[in-house]
């Protein structure tokens, strides 16, 4: 079962407002924060830092990274939500985020209309 990208940016953003997550609407990307944007094989999920999370990684000492440590684990964290929830998710090759694809995968036998339900379904590549 599938569902059209502008469907599924509106569920996917309703997921992850209801799972706590804060989701900025249709801003400049230099805005920080979380954003689930229309593309044309579904839904890309991406997080900007703010330049506040950036100062303060760099004056840590003894973590390198840390911003980057920071991306993987929030994407880890939204990847995670919305497997669970019975989406197809991977990771950009470029870092740029994850794209949720319109195909869900649903267990045999279940009926579902653009909404998945929960499953155990595996991810396509590990995020």
């Amino acid at each position: 079962m599938s569902c059209t990208p502008a469907e599924l940016v509106t569920q996917v953003s309703s997921c992850l407002v209801q799972a706590s997550f804060q989701v900025l609407g249709d801003v400049d990307s230099r805005v920080p924060g979380l954003r689930v944007t229309e593309v044309s094989a579904g839904a890309l999920v991406s997080w900007t830092a703010s330049d506040g999370f950036t100062a303060l990684s760099r004056d840590q000492a003894g973590h390198a990274a840390s911003d980057d440590s920071m991306r993987v684990i929030v994407q880890a964290a939204v990847a995670g939500l919305l497997v669970q929830l019975g989406h197809t998710v991977t990771e950009m090759p470029d870092g740029g985020g994850l794209m949720v694809l319109t195909e869900a995968v649903f267990p045999r036998g279940s009926k579902s209309n653009c909404a998945p339900k929960p499953s155990t379904s595996q991810m396509p590549r590990s995020v």
